[in-house]
């Protein structure tokens, strides 16, 4: 133990030190740790796993569980009725990727040519387009678009269900096509959902990434191990002060350190370690070692509205298939056959459509799953048959703000969605609620559509529905955006995800996004994590 109380870590020297293990940071461990030279240490502050990780129902036995979830709250915003909205985040191996619903979306080629035209060399659909083939490993590819030997296990839901064909047709009689594939060139359609299942297992990064590369001797996994602070001679990132099981410890990187914490931690630690706003730092009396205004800075984050309605047709629902003896027939259905409700992830049917004709590609997602819970945080199935019809606007524009409330590591930061602050999003939102409720209400829906119950027919009119939704919506749970990517003084990263203004520091997660992706999230997030390592051996 040196002077200061830190222990310097035994196992070195590493040539990159990796800061959480989650999406990202996982997919970056496995490409690093693939050149047998490469000496690199993976920190990770949540646990090695859980006993239902691999369960695809954990989505729902994990949203608020403290030993697994990091369970953020943002504050409280006049535009959202003042309420703690809850942001849950992964506190594992493979982070998100190991609590997450499971939808695999790639997003729209837009996207990306969006993020070059940024000024984010490299960044355009046809670089990132290899990169998406090589993590996929899916089960349906057959034209060259989609990937077929990568680690990430890619499956469709093939659930049986008659409510999903009424739901296909009535889409289709409100203008929205069965789509062939979302993840390929055209994600416009409604389909049944691309899910990072594989035989009835979650396929998390920690098991797709996480579990092959830790044979690799090279690669050292470190948990429960919460960084603190980065270590610094001058402007270059020397290393990473972490605490685990009440002790300190130090450990050196010879090359570079490679920040992949997420959309809330990763601003967070950078602050902690004095790069940030000024202001920011100061009012928590912390030294400013580099200031950079776009740290915790353009959160973005989907938010969803839902309805929910009872169906007539009490064997399409999954609510009393859950409850009482038949839950156990659900419980045996998924053991001998690894189908069933446990196997599902959290919509089964996903659809990609436009508000308006005039747009070039679709501005909403929807969802219909064919149960409904009592509340987010209580994920019990209602006692009668009925489904979820929800839906979120694919690219918010409002910026919301991720930023430290003092020099204690173990505070949780100040969330601050903003939701709505931007006109387009609630406008979309409503068209996108209104596209939901006319689908339901079309003639292929009539045998199983029954009284809408949540918000209920006397919320009719736009300004009815914009206060229910400022009242309800919940985050899409897709933080983005606080280390944000390009040039200019609101960028935290370059194109080659280098820390601006520093040396020997990346950053590698959603933060670094510079827009939002058309869609779920995750899978871009672990996009980032398979571009870095490409970039880090272009450079070595």
């Amino acid at each position: 133990m040196n002077e200061d109380g830190i222990t310097d870590l035994d196992g070195g020297p590493y040539d990159y030190i990796i800061i959480g293990a989650g999406s990202a940071g996982a997919a970056l461990a496995y490409r690093l740790s693939e050149k047998p030279s490469n000496r690199v240490l993976l920190i990770e502050a949540g646990k090695a796993g859980h006993p239902l990780a691999w369960l695809p129902l954990s989505f729902a036995l994990f949203i608020d569980h403290p030993g697994v979830n990091w369970r953020y709250r943002s504050e409280p915003e006049e535009g959202t009725h003042n309420r703690a909205i809850p942001v849950p985040r992964g506190k594992l191996l493979g982070g998100s990727s190991s609590i997450n619903g499971q939808i695999h979306v790639r997003g729209q080629i837009q996207d990306y040519d969006g993020w070059a035209q940024l000024g984010n060399r490299g960044w355009g659909w046809n670089d990132l387009e290899p990169l998406f083939r090589r993590m996929e490993s899916y089960e349906r590819a057959v034209d060259g678009t989609r990937g077929t030997n990568g680690p990430l296990r890619v499956t469709e839901v093939d659930d049986k269900n008659p409510l999903y064909d009424a739901v296909f047709a009535a889409a289709q009689q409100q203008g929205i096509r069965r789509s062939p594939d979302y993840n390929g060139p055209d994600q416009e359609g409604m389909g049944m959902s691309q899910a990072t299942i594989s035989r009835g297992r979650r396929m998390s990064t920690a098991r797709c990434y996480l579990r092959p590369a830790m044979k690799r001797p090279n690669l050292r996994v470190v948990t429960e191990a919460a960084a603190r602070r980065l270590i610094f001679d001058g402007r270059r990132c020397k290393g990473v002060v972490y605490e685990r099981g009440g002790q300190s410890m130090r450990v050196s990187a010879e090359r570079e350190v490679i920040l992949c914490a997420g959309s809330i931690a990763s601003p967070q630690l950078l602050e902690l370690s004095g790069i940030g706003k000024p202001e920011v730092l100061q009012r928590c009396g912390i030294e400013v070692r580099h200031a950079l205004a776009g740290v915790g800075e353009n959160l973005r984050d989907h938010i969803i509205a839902r309805a929910q309605l009872r169906l007539l047709v009490a064997s399409a629902s999954y609510n009393r298939r859950t409850r009482g003896f038949r839950g156990a027939l659900e419980v045996l259905k998924y053991v001998t056959a690894s189908s069933g409700f446990l196997s599902l992830p959290s919509g089964p049917l996903t659809g990609f459509a436009k508000t308006r004709p005039d747009l070039q590609t679709p501005d909403v997602q929807l969802f219909f799953p064919p149960f409904a819970v009592k509340s987010l945080e209580e994920r019990r199935t209602l006692a009668y048959p009925a489904m979820t019809a929800s839906c979120y606007q694919l690219r918010p524009e409002s910026l919301g703000t991720v930023h430290i409330r003092s020099a204690d590591p173990n505070e949780h930061p100040a969330i601050r969605f903003n939701f709505f602050s931007h006109p387009i999003d609630m406008s979309t939102t409503i068209a996108g609620f209104k596209l939901l409720r006319r689908i339901i209400a079309s003639p292929a829906m009539a045998a199983y559509a029954g009284e809408e119950f949540s918000p209920g027919a006397a919320i009719h009119t736009d300004a009815d529905i914009e206060a229910w939704i400022r009242a309800h919506a919940e985050t899409g749970f897709h933080p983005i955006g606080t280390c944000r990517m390009g040039p200019g003084e609101n960028a935290v990263v370059d194109d080659q995800l280098r820390v601006h203004g520093m040396q020997g520091l990346r950053v590698a997660d959603a933060s670094i996004c510079p827009t939002m992706p058309s869609g779920n999230t995750n899978t871009a997030a672990i996009l980032v994590g398979e571009k870095c390592a490409d970039l880090i051996g272009a450079a070595a």
